[in-house]
């Protein structure tokens, strides 16, 4: 058979091998693909803030807050009041399990681990205390215990004296001196402010705290800027504020 050929012309095969300076010069503008994809991955690290679009220079120092949010301060953990009423569980043995009363003594007591002290101390501390005390108990290692708040009766205190409105107030948390007064509806107009005291009752028996209401009540008369220096009284169960 004959193949029939193709007719080529040698000007054409010369543009073909020869795109010419115009068909370059509109190439020279085409990215490679690689090229294109490190830019695109660029692009998206700039738009979602991982890195800064102007460049810092050597010196610049970045601010603590733009590496890290600034960490929240932990509240404060509650402590056991007495009245409390708490469930204890010592895991894999029901017959321990218990639901305890805070005595007004600040203790309670618990199978194989005695008389605990429970007023002014978290739940983990206590829970901690049963597991080392029952212990003892086991040849092998103890069980876990778990302590947690089924009725909290919360801080019961007194304010008494010269007083809008004396007597027995609770709170969720511990009030200081200025948010137990403020809640007796604040000092009578002849009041000795500057002689107030608190009655605390400890395991070492019974003991009186000066207070310097007078001071804090001028506010920014004698008070001054930032932090205080000392931090103001708090009131626990049982406590009395007396205002003469």
């Amino acid at each position: 058979m004959r193949a029939e050929g193709v007719n080529v012309n040698s000007s054409t095969l010369s543009r073909d091998r020869d795109p010419g300076p115009a068909r370059n010069k509109r190439r020279s503008h085409v990215l490679p693909r690689a090229a294109f994809g490190q830019v695109a991955a660029m692009f998206m690290l700039v738009a979602s803030g991982t890195i800064s679009a102007t460049p810092a220079s050597a010196g610049t120092q970045v601010p603590a807050q733009a590496v890290a949010p600034a960490a929240a301060a932990a509240p404060a953990r509650y402590t056991i009041n007495t009245g409390d009423q708490l469930d204890v569980f010592v895991w894999g043995e029901e017959r321990m399990q218990r639901q305890v009363l805070v005595q007004p003594d600040g203790t309670f007591a618990f199978p194989l681990a005695g008389t605990i002290r429970a007023a002014g101390r978290n739940v983990s501390d206590i829970a901690d205390e049963i597991r080392e005390r029952i212990s003892l108990n086991y040849t092998s290692a103890p069980p876990d215990v778990t302590v947690s708040v089924r009725e909290t009766e919360g801080t019961r205190f007194y304010v008494l004296g010269k007083v809008k409105q004396p007597g027995s107030f609770a709170s969720g948390t511990r009030p200081n001196v200025l948010q137990a007064l403020s809640m007796a509806g604040g000092a009578d107009e002849f009041a000795d402010i500057g002689n107030a005291v608190i009655m605390r009752q400890t395991p070492q028996g019974e003991i009186v705290e000066p207070v310097r209401l007078k001071r804090l009540l001028k506010g920014g008369r004698s008070l001054k800027s930032g932090a205080l220096s000392n931090p103001l009284p708090t009131l626990s169960s049982g406590d009395v504020l007396i205002v003469p």
